[in-house]
């Protein structure tokens, strides 16, 4: 493999996973240490990785970089499927309820296709694809149209115009990051409009948010913190949120 093979592998892998370490390159790829520390050198120079004691990380993101559906599906596995099997305990047959695009809320939908008599309005194409392939006939799925993200959402106005007239039960959003001074944030402006619409077709907002979205910080504000009624997350949160309705954790 050529030295740029390799560096394109090497960061491909930087931007799934969100870091390597070095003696797990030097294994998967079958070079020296050192071919792999001057591999790094090269990307971290080029700006596309943060070297590390024994390996290397994303560098930090901006407010506007979304990663891909994939890239996010393989972070915080553990995490996600606790809060979805916490959030799931919060769904009667028979309701109606909004899923919000992310990969936390695809974890909620496998957990979902059980429940009988479920309407479940969504913009995430990977949300209604879980229903679809379960081919449950007493479910109904409403798939918004609009364009689509990175992150596999369908945003933009037509997302909205199609929401405007629906009402639900519930809504269970997933987000980029949460703040007490930005609230919910999203790194996708249309994306933030379409939240916005869900939130209000909705009668109660429940955020599905790991310890990572704590502090971090998207472009556009969704809604305040003081908007949700429920929060699931998997450890104490770092800040007061004692505005909150209910914190749930699930660690």
């Amino acid at each position: 493999m050529l030295a740029p093979q390799r560096q394109q592998a090497i960061l491909a892998q930087v931007r799934l996973s969100g870091g390597v370490r070095v003696a797990d390159l030097v294994a998967e790829l079958g070079v020296s240490d050192m071919t792999i520390r001057r591999d790094l050198e090269v990307l971290a120079e080029r700006g596309l990785v943060l070297k590390v004691h024994g390996g290397a990380t994303a560098p930090p993101s901006g407010v506007a970089d979304e990663p891909g559906f994939a890239a996010k599906a393989e972070r915080q596995r553990t995490e996600k499927a606790k809060l979805a099997e916490a959030a799931a305990a919060h769904v009667a047959p028979g309701s109606a309820i909004a899923l919000s695009a992310g990969t936390t809320t695809v974890r909620l939908a496998q957990r979902l296709v059980e429940i009988p008599g479920l309407t479940v309005v969504t913009n995430s194409i990977p949300v209604a694809d879980v229903f679809y392939r379960s081919g449950r006939p007493d479910q109904t799925v409403v798939l918004t149209g609009g364009t689509r993200t990175p992150s596999d959402a369908l945003v933009g106005p037509i997302a909205v115009a199609s929401l405007r007239d629906l009402h639900v039960d519930q809504l269970f959003l997933g987000v980029h990051g949460l703040s007490v001074e930005a609230g919910l944030t999203t790194p996708n402006l249309l994306e933030a409009d379409t939240n916005r619409a869900l939130i209000a077709a909705t009668r109660r907002l429940v955020v599905l948010a790991d310890h990572t979205k704590w502090e971090t910080l998207g472009i556009a504000s969704i809604v305040p913190l003081h908007a949700v009624d429920l929060l699931i997350t998997d450890a104490e949160p770092p800040v007061d949120v004692s505005e909150l309705t209910v914190v749930e954790m699930t660690g």
